[in-house]
C-alpha cells in the first residue's frame, strides 16, 4: 500500500509519521505520497516503496476496485481530463465535463457531483466554491454533531477501561470537543488529533482493556471525512479553488498499487502481494488489518471476487504475459490477511496452478532467448 492514509476534514493526505505510529491503521502509516494530493496535479503521485512488479497491472483497463467496487481511471486518464476541468471558469461548466465519468465516481464524490449538478440549474455562473458557501453554515453544524455523535462513543467504551486510562481518553475527547466548538481556521478539528494522541496512553495490552482498546480505536477511526461526509466535503473546499474542488471529484478513482500485506507491516514489493485499487480506497485502508477494513466495509470479499474474474479475463486474452500466476498468488495472499474471509474461487480460470507456472516459465525462456 503505497499512498498515505486520508484525513479528508483537512489535509486530503497528511505527512508521513514514524513507524512507531502505525497502529492508528486509518489515519497514519509511514507511505509517501505527496501532501495534499488531491489538490495537485495526476501527475505528483510518488511512491515511497518500489512497485515497479506492480506495473503489469497498471496496463488493465476498466477494473473496478477490489475494495469499493468502483471502476478505476489511470493516471493519464485523470490527466487529460483535469487538462479540461483547469479552462472551467464555474459550475455549469465543470458538471457539463464531469458528467461524462459518473461511473468513476465514489459514493461521496457522486453526491457532491450531483449536488454541484443541481446548484448548476440555478446558479450556472458560480465557481464550485462559491457553491460550497452556500451550504457550508448547515454543513459545518451538521458535521460537528457528526463528530461529537463519535467521540461521544469513543468515551462510552472507554468507561470499560481503568479509571486512569478512561480519564485519559475522556481528556483527549474533550480537548477535541474544544477545537471543534472554537472552529478557528489556525486551529481546525483534525481526525488524525485524536488518533495520534489517544497513542500517548498506554492499557494493558495482555489484559482484559485489550479488547476493549481495539473497539474504542475502531470507534474513533469512524470521524468524518471528505471521502465519507457530504458535510466534510463542503467545509474543507468551501475556501479551495474552482480546480481544486472540480479535480478532487475524480482523484479518489485513480487506480493505484495496493499493498495486500501492507508495506509497512512488511508486506513484500511483488505482483503477488499487489492489487490494483482505487487511490480512495487504498488511502482509506492505509495499513489497516484487511479484517478490520471488511467490517467497515462487509461486501469487499464480493468485489475482490469481481475483480478477480476480470484480471482472469484479461489474461485469457493474452495480458499479463508472465504473470498467469497472479490469481494464485493473490488467492492466497488474500485469504491471510483476511483471515479467511476472502476466498477467491478461481474455477473461471482455464489454467491450473501447474499450467500456469508453466506458463511463466516458458514465457521468462523466451524472453533470455531474444
Amino acid at each position: 500500500m503505497k499512498i498515505l492514509p486520508l484525513d479528508y476534514t483537512n489535509n486530503f493526505y497528511q505527512t508521513p509519521v514514524q513507524k512507531g505510529l502505525q497502529n492508528n491503521y486509518v489515519s497514519f502509516n509511514n507511505k509517501n505520497m505527496e501532501a495534499c494530493f488531491f489538490t495537485q496535479t495526476a501527475d505528483s503521485v510518488s511512491f515511497g516503496a518500489n512497485t515497479s512488479a506492480g506495473n503489469p497491472l497498471k496496463k488493465l483497463k476498466g477494473i473496478k476496485c477490489p475494495y469499493f467496487g468502483v471502476e478505476m481511471l489511470s493516471g493519464s486518464d485523470i490527466a487529460r481530463i483535469e487538462k479540461r476541468l483547469d479552462t472551467c471558469k464555474n459550475v455549469k461548466d465543470a458538471v457539463k465535463i464531469l458528467s461524462r465519468y459518473t461511473r468513476y465516481m465514489q459514493d461521496t464524490e457522486k453526491k457532491m457531483y450531483k449536488k454541484f449538478a443541481e446548484a448548476a440549474k440555478t446558479y450556472p455562473s458560480k465557481t464550485m466554491p462559491q457553491c460550497l458557501k452556500l451550504w457550508y453554515d448547515d454543513a459545518i453544524v451538521k458535521l460537528k454533531l457528526e463528530e461529537f455523535n463519535v467521540l461521544d462513543d469513543v468515551d462510552k467504551i472507554s468507561l470499560k477501561l481503568s479509571p486512569q486510562n478512561a480519564l485519559a481518553v475522556h481528556a483527549k475527547t474533550t480537548r477535541c470537543r474544544q477545537v471543534i466548538l472554537e472552529n478557528r481556521k489556525e486551529d481546525t478539528f483534525k481526525r488524525k488529533i485524536l488518533l495520534m494522541s489517544l497513542d500517548d496512553i498506554k492499557p494493558d495490552s495482555a489484559g482484559k482493556e485489550a479488547a476493549v482498546w481495539e473497539k474504542l480505536k475502531d470507534r474513533a477511526v469512524y470521524l468524518p471525512t471528505s471521502g465519507t461526509s457530504e458535510n466534510a466535503f463542503i467545509v474543507k473546499y468551501a475556501d479551495r479553488t474552482q480546480q481544486e474542488v472540480a479535480k478532487r471529484i475524480l482523484r479518489p478513482s485513480i487506480a493505484t498499487i495496493e499493498h495486500i500485506q501492507p508495506n509497512s507491516l512488511d508486506g513484500e514489493n511483488t505482483i503477488g502481494n499487489f492489487l490494483l485499487a482505487s487511490a480512495g480506497a487504498n488511502s482509506m485502508r492505509s495499513n489497516m488489518p484487511l479484517t478490520k477494513f471488511i467490517e467497515m466495509y462487509p461486501s469487499i470479499p464480493k468485489k475482490c471476487q469481481a475483480y478477480i474474474e476480470q484480471v482472469v479475463d484479461y489474461i485469457h486474452r493474452g495480458w499479463l504475459k508472465g504473470n498467469e500466476t497472479y490469481p494464485y498468488k493473490v488467492q492466497k495472499k488474500l485469504a491471510e490477511e483476511s483471515g479467511g474471509l476472502i476466498n477467491l474461487d478461481l474455477s473461471c480460470y482455464k489454467y491450473s496452478p501447474d499450467e500456469a507456472k508453466a506458463r511463466v516459465v516458458k514465457y521468462y525462456e523466451m524472453r533470455k532467448k531474444h
